[in-house]
């Protein structure tokens, strides 16, 4: 639930509190918003498995489009990649190829390598692709 929420944030909240609340009346909002996420939770997994019972196996067939619609939620173009083109393996974007690639000049010439390109000097007009026009 608090996933989003680091340890610093969750820090400066708990500081917030004390000072807004006291140290007298934070233990009790504490236990009352405990209490108050503790009966949501209760009503939600009842209101679950009161849908499970009624509907039996209709329910997972109603359940099923929901998780594809969560799951495509998730999807960015690296998890697409990841899931449809490399079966799942990340390697690819967490190994060696995370650090960035520059040219360098070894005294024989500018090394040409694929998709970096030096800048354009002043004045000087970019290169013409006659097949991509």
């Amino acid at each position: 639930m608090f996933s989003s929420i680091s340890w610093g944030e969750m820090l400066i909240l708990v500081v917030a509190a004390l000072v807004i609340l006291g140290p007298e009346r934070l233990p009790g909002a504490v236990r009352w918003t405990t209490g108050a996420l503790k009966q949501v939770r209760d009503y939600a997994t009842g209101a679950t498995s009161q849908l499970k019972q009624e509907l039996g196996p209709e329910f997972e067939e109603i359940r099923k489009p929901l998780e594809q619609l969560n799951e495509l939620r998730g999807m960015n173009p690296r998890a697409m990649v990841t899931k449809h083109l490399l079966d799942g393996d990340d390697s690819l974007f967490t190994g060696k190829f995370d650090k960035p690639v520059t040219s360098t000049n070894s005294g024989f010439g500018e090394i040409a390598m694929p998709g970096v390109q030096k800048p354009l000097e002043r004045n000087e007009r970019p290169p013409v692709d006659p097949d991509a026009t």
